[in-house]
């Protein structure tokens, strides 16, 4: 990727993990719609270059993908679909070999092309593949925030550590936020989020910002199968709206009214009332 320092506006939001099959692709999508619900005008960047899955997720046919923009024998809006609420999606292959290793000159074309997106959306979500390939950092390092996605799991935990450490040597400054999926309640997910806090003061002096979790949800598993994002699926479902509060504080706006979720709670101290904890 070229080296040139470019302005860039907080909307470009990188959504990573450390450890495949924490759900990380599910969040971008139903984060994105539940973005588009706030009448935000949001794009999907698919950056699993060699396996993406973002089109299959949401059962669409796109007819190109990002490979023939990287080989300059398309323009980014030749291949841009349209998912639900409006989101824009930038498909990337499945099984292409080529696209794992990007050379110079399909990163500047595909930098060239994010700019044109980017000045047309609020936000531009990138899905970026697990782990710390060279692909992986780099679209790291474009985006302005990164979300990084973790599970209660151990394993989970220690990558997403590695990918919170390889970001923090390439850019101290860069905003890393965390999300816990699947989590069974606030206690849970905020034991995960005390854990890499804590590891991250004392080895690479900074802090995380916590975004929440999202529920664990049989509904999930469900809304898959039928290629529908949850929020639209089930959209008064625990995990629904769990997103609706993570879109909401992600970006800025009042956070919806959540008054019945009642799936995890705290004692509010100064009313004597219960407040939900999503995010």
């Amino acid at each position: 990727m070229s080296t040139a320092v470019r302005k860039r506006r907080r909307a470009v939001v990188a959504i990573t993990s450390g450890k495949g099959g924490v759900g990380k692709t599910n969040i971008v999508i139903n984060l994105a719609v539940a973005l588009a619900r706030l009448r935000h005008r949001v794009a999907i960047l698919d950056a699993d270059f060699g396996l993406g899955n973002v089109d299959v997720l949401l059962g669409l046919a796109p007819t190109s993908h990002l490979g023939a923009v990287l080989a300059g024998e398309a323009h980014i809006d030749d291949i841009l679909v349209e998912g639900p609420s409006g989101v824009k999606v930038i498909p990337s292959g499945s099984g292409v070999r080529s696209l794992t290793a990007l050379t110079a000159a399909q990163w500047q074309r595909l930098q060239d092309a994010l700019d044109e997106v980017e000045g047309s959306v609020d936000f531009l979500l990138v899905d970026t593949a697990s782990g710390i390939s060279d692909n992986v950092i780099d679209m790291l390092a474009f985006a302005e925030r990164v979300l990084v996605v973790t599970s209660i799991e151990p394993t989970a935990v220690v990558d997403a550590y590695a990918v919170i450490k390889l970001m923090s040597s390439a850019n101290s400054l860069k905003e890393i936020g965390l999300l816990v999926n699947n989590a069974r309640d606030a206690t849970d997910a905020q034991l995960v989020f005390a854990q890499l806090e804590v590891a991250a003061q004392r080895f690479l002096h900074r802090r995380l910002t916590y975004y929440g979790f999202i529920a664990h949800d049989p509904a999930i598993r469900e809304a898959v199968l039928m290629q529908r994002p949850i929020v639209d699926h089930r959209p008064q479902s625990a995990a629904s709206r769990c997103f609706r509060l993570l879109a909401a504080r992600l970006s800025g706006t009042p956070a919806p009214d959540t008054r019945s979720l009642r799936l995890v709670t705290k004692p509010d101290s100064a009313s004597g009332t219960e407040a939900p904890q999503c995010v």
